[in-house]
């Protein structure tokens, strides 16, 4: 998976915008996170001819940029729109197709996702849609290769997001994508957001560790994190918590959205992910850190569940400069 290099960002609005998906956005590329060591973007909330806009909750926006500032973005955002009927302005819809020409990103929110099918974007290009609106879209845009399932899909840099929240798990992806593993993970923390959802396209996404409210479960996921190298099983994780292997279950189910074993397997990995990118450690050697027996049994759930090899996560992400190690 190619590495993307994204410094300018900017938010397209044409027409009512809803406030959630703006805010999505500005909160994870306009607000400084310098001070958590997350290199920053230049970024701006833009409208053709910089008009005044509204959000559908009634309040106005003002001070937006223009269009030729979205022009040199390096990544488009446009957030979920009101009308789906309606084409994009014939300006935006030229920026938007532009963009993707020359090989700037564009993403789409909700619905938002109609105005890529309007400008002809996702003709022949996988995406998702709100399951509301999928009957719609299908009808729509024939052409689209539609995932109900998927929380986002990424395709050839156009990307697309399900319903309201699934703005939150496309902005990390993309952040992923652009920054590497622990901004992303850095950022879900910040913005405390939820457990790992499972999805179609989730596999790229950070797995935060769940601020569980749960004392006795946080003690767990604590213990567990310290130990990622090490064997676990659940009835030890069941005895240390004091509970029932039953009861265990439950609480961890409802705590993380998940098992014990596919939690485990994705925090295993985002360590390996992370010393892919940071150490010149071999991938033996990271395997035996990361609590697997052997290097293969590394990669082959690496591919399985990041969709690419340890070698060539490293050739995209690595930042030690130095050699891979074989």
């Amino acid at each position: 998976m190619a590495e993307l290099s994204v410094d300018r960002v900017a938010v397209v609005v044409d027409g009512v915008v809803s406030p959630f998906e703006l805010g999505v956005a500005c909160e994870v590329f306009g607000t400084d996170r310098s001070a958590d060591g997350i290199a920053g973007w230049d970024f701006a909330v833009c409208s053709p001819g910089g008009r005044p806009t509204r959000g559908w909750s009634g309040f106005g926006l003002t001070d937006l940029a223009d269009l030729d500032v979205a022009a040199a973005a390096d990544l488009i955002i446009l957030p979920t729109c009101v009308d789906r009927t309606q084409a994009p302005s014939p300006a935006v819809a030229e920026l938007i197709t532009g963009a993707a020409a020359r090989g700037s990103l564009v993403a789409a929110f909700c619905s938002g996702v109609f105005m890529l099918g309007h400008a002809g974007l996702l003709d022949g290009r996988g995406c998702t849609v709100h399951w509301v609106y999928e009957t719609e879209f299908r009808q729509r845009f024939p052409r689209a290769l539609v995932d109900p399932s998927a929380l986002y899909v990424e395709d050839s840099g156009v990307f697309t997001s399900a319903g309201t929240v699934a703005a939150v798990d496309l902005c990390l992806h993309i952040v992923r994508r652009t920054r590497g593993l622990r901004a992303a993970t850095v950022l879900a923390r910040r913005m405390v957001a939820p457990p790992h959802r499972e999805g179609g396209q989730a596999q790229f996404v950070e797995t935060p560790v769940p601020a569980a409210e749960d004392d006795v479960l946080a003690e767990v996921l604590e213990w567990i994190e310290r130990r990622l190298d090490q064997p676990v099983t659940v009835a030890e994780l069941a005895r240390r918590s004091g509970l029932g292997e039953r009861t265990f279950l439950r609480r961890f189910a409802a705590g993380t959205g998940t098992t014990p074993h596919r939690w485990l397997t994705q925090r295993r990995l985002d360590r390996a992910q992370r010393m892919l990118e940071e150490t010149a450690l071999s991938v033996d050697e990271i395997a035996v850190a990361c609590g697997y027996g052997s290097a293969a049994a590394l990669r082959h759930q690496f591919t399985r569940l990041r969709g690419t090899n340890p070698s060539a996560y490293r050739r995209a992400f690595g930042s030690t400069g130095r050699p891979t190690p074989r």
